[in-house]
């Protein structure tokens, strides 16, 4: 019997060429996209043009690949509907200064759909006005991430980016200090301002934050770690550093 995770999942899930070229058409959003190497034609070429004009990330797969994710005709392509609308950071960033200090919340390769689901959790619980991810290798915007998150995922906005060094230097230009929470930081989160705008980026669980991300950063801050374990679960981390946000934003 399926549960009622897999289904979902499953009533999500989209194949075959021309099903996935009127998705895309319709303005679906296209969560996560394979596609079988070597594919050639005319339809998978309208197809590729397609996700090309309408900037859907795709990843070239294996036909095995797409055999495990259905047993139906997927005519070497499959995907998944996002259960999210993405937005732009340039669409809103400006109405949000308007209003207030931002605080934003960037995740830099965040992979493990639980992790993303409890740090947006936390980050809409927060005030947060919106969570930028990359649109190659974050996590997968599921049913387990939403059901994670609380439901979070519904209410908070998701920008899903092509590039995040330009989404960096756009925040900057826009006046918005960048704070990277690094083990490789000198200075104590609790150390810097975060009554400005802001935005916070966590790294990755793997490999933490990219090294051109850290050189773009107007600061970079540690959690101390007083026990034996070298670091902490991101998902925790963004909560201790999100509230630091919260508790400095209150008192002033």
């Amino acid at each position: 019997m399926q549960t009622k995770q897999q289904k979902k999942e499953e009533e999500s899930l989209i194949f075959g060429l021309r099903p996935i070229i009127e998705a895309v058409k319709a303005g679906k959003e296209i969560d996560k996209l394979f596609v079988q190497s070597g594919l050639k034609g005319e339809l998978i070429s309208e197809m590729m043009g397609l996700l090309k004009q309408h900037n859907v990330a795709f990843q070239y797969v294996p036909l095995e690949k797409l055999n495990r994710l259905t047993t139906k005709n997927h005519q070497g392509a499959a995907g998944y509907i996002s259960s999210i609308t993405y937005k732009k950071i340039k669409n809103i960033l400006p109405e949000i200064i308007t209003k207030k200090a931002p605080l934003l919340l960037i995740l830099d390769r965040i992979t493990d759909v639980r992790n993303f689901g409890a740090i947006s959790r936390t980050a809409e619980c927060s005030g947060v006005d919106a969570i930028i991810i990359p649109a190659h290798g974050a996590a997968q915007v599921n049913a387990d991430a939403i059901k994670t998150s609380a439901g979070a995922l519904h209410k908070i906005s998701v920008c899903r980016e092509d590039n995040l060094k330009n989404v960096i230097d756009f925040l900057k230009e826009c006046g918005v200090q960048i704070v990277a929470c690094t083990e490789k930081a000198s200075d104590y989160y609790f150390q810097i301002d975060f009554t400005v705008p802001t935005a916070i980026i966590m790294g990755s669980e793997e490999d933490g934050i990219l090294n051109e991300y850290l050189q773009k950063s107007d600061a970079k801050v540690k959690i101390p770690l007083m026990g034996k374990i070298a670091s902490l679960n991101v998902s925790v981390a963004a909560g201790i550093i999100l509230y630091e946000a919260v508790s400095q934003r209150m008192i002033n």
